[in-house]
């Protein structure tokens, strides 16, 4: 069953489009040079113009929420039958036209108007979730992050837009690798379903029809073979990389794949208890990695939420609770639903009565609500980098300037101001810190110190259920 579109009565004036395609392609011009004369007749091709029919009154069906998928090998006509079908409904957004400034950052360009966990989210779903390509300018991103780019600009305007006709892409994902594909593939199921847009899409690789859950499937095959198939679609089927997902015990080495992945600077872990991988396949590739840890002593939100039960009793503490210190999805994964999935599965495998977790991307995302976490509240900037942030402001110094990694490094006040508050949170959550401070580079302890002060993190609860009503019977 499809969810409400946003612009629901966008959707009801606009209903379902019954439209009927027929068109053709030319395979030889009529005039020869001797080069192509030459190879037309070693080879036995026609020199004469010539018309092969793609489609000839294929029926389909348009409108919101619904999939159109073209798909056929190289030369059987694709892309003239996604020119038949723009044609033919004006208005759609072709994303290969997509056009943005080279200098500025993505996610100033996607969705602005809108919240910046919007835009974070649909870059996300478009195969662009890392923070680090977030402010990434668009002349500094690869091809397959372009298109990625000019997906998620296209998906955000279509989003705004009044206009019922479809957001069109010719070779979908074609230069992408296949297990990216299927991630974006899945994603946009979801948002077709649930924001009721229209795409048509045409590709090569049918690999992604499990994930893309088209409507209608649009077949060729060349020399004007076509077939039309009308599929039945399931909402709730989770992605096709989920099928064969192994999740195992790992070791804290293993982090060392995955800590480039992570938005934070430092790849500080504290008193690590636990890590659970997620490989593709037995001892296939890694996807995923989750530690836990053994949490701080003190925090405010987690004696709120649990009435003080923590509360200056370090015993305790280290026997039922444990800290989701990092969670790291590889980047051509996510937001397809493995992070919330990875999470789930490993919370009961901890083995304590309490599992939490401070993180700063739970306000851009909401794995922790989605994996069984309860969202306890939002910790404001701390006293000791708000004290640091005071001070510096009334030196002049803004620590978001490109100099600031340079003043860090030449001035001793700067660096004292900035150390102190490293080591703080060093000490908070390792018990020690202060050599490693020392002999840490100038960018190092600014890039840490950027997070720490920007850093308004999230708590999140879980408990377990059945270990929680023994302790309390037993309280």
């Amino acid at each position: 069953m499809r969810t409400i579109p946003k612009n629901a009565a966008n959707a009801t004036a606009h209903p379902e489009n019954h439209i009927s395609l027929s068109c053709r392609k030319f395979a030889a011009t009529g005039r020869a040079s001797q080069r192509t004369a030459a190879i037309a007749t070693t080879f036995g091709l026609p020199m004469f113009e010539k018309t092969i029919t793609i489609l000839d009154h294929c029926e389909i069906r348009v409108g919101p929420g619904r999939i159109i998928l073209v798909v056929g090998p190289s030369g059987s006509g694709k892309t003239t039958a996604l020119g038949q079908i723009e044609s033919r409904l004006p208005g759609g957004r072709n994303v290969s036209r997509m056009r943005f400034p080279k200098d500025r950052a993505i996610v100033d360009m996607v969705a602005p108007w809108d919240t910046l966990g919007e835009a974070t989210a649909t870059l996300t779903s478009c195969g662009l979730g890392e923070a680090r390509l977030w402010v990434r300018p668009a002349h500094a991103l690869s091809d397959g992050e372009t298109f990625r780019a000019k997906l998620a600009c296209a998906v955000a305007d279509h989003t705004r837009s009044t206009v019922s006709a479809p957001l069109i892409c010719d070779e979908f994902c074609s230069i992408l690798h296949r297990r990216v594909a299927k991630a974006i593939s899945f994603s946009l199921r979801k948002l077709a379903t649930r924001q009721g847009l229209c795409f048509v899409l045409a590709c090569s690789n049918d690999d992604i029809i499990p994930d893309l859950q088209p409507d209608t499937i649009i077949s060729l095959t060349g020399g004007g073979a076509v077939s039309v198939q009308e599929q039945t679609i399931r909402t709730s089927k989770p992605t096709s990389l989920r099928r064969r997902l192994v999740i195992e015990s790992g070791k804290k080495a293993d982090y060392l794949q995955f800590a480039a992945m992570h938005y934070r600077a430092t790849d500080e872990l504290g008193f690590v208890d636990k890590v659970f991988v997620m490989r593709e396949r037995k001892g296939g590739e890694l996807l995923g990695i989750v530690v836990y840890s053994h949490g701080p002593l003190e925090l405010a939100l987690r004696n709120r939420a649990t009435s003080g039960w923590f509360s200056r009793n370090p015993g305790r503490v280290n026997r039922s609770l444990r800290i989701l210190r990092r969670l790291v999805i590889h980047p051509d994964v996510r937001g397809c639903g493995l992070g919330h999935y990875f999470v789930r599965k490993t919370l009961s495998m901890v083995g304590t009565d309490y599992v939490e977790c401070l993180a700063t991307m739970g306000a851009f995302n909401p794995v922790f609500e989605r994996a069984g976490m309860e969202r306890i509240g939002q910790y404001d900037i701390q006293a000791g980098p708000k004290k640091a942030l005071a001070e510096l402001e009334s030196m002049g110094v803004d620590p978001n300037a490109r100099e600031f990694i340079t003043k860090v490094g030449r001035q001793s006040r700067i660096r004292k101001i900035v150390a102190r508050v490293v080591f703080q949170w060093y000490a908070a959550t390792t018990a020690g810190g202060e050599r490693r401070v020392v002999r840490q580079s100038p960018q190092f302890l600014a890039q840490t110190f950027r997070s720490l002060v920007g850093s308004r993190p999230v708590y999140y609860l879980w408990r377990n259920k059945t270990t929680s009503k023994v302790r309390k019977r037993c309280a």
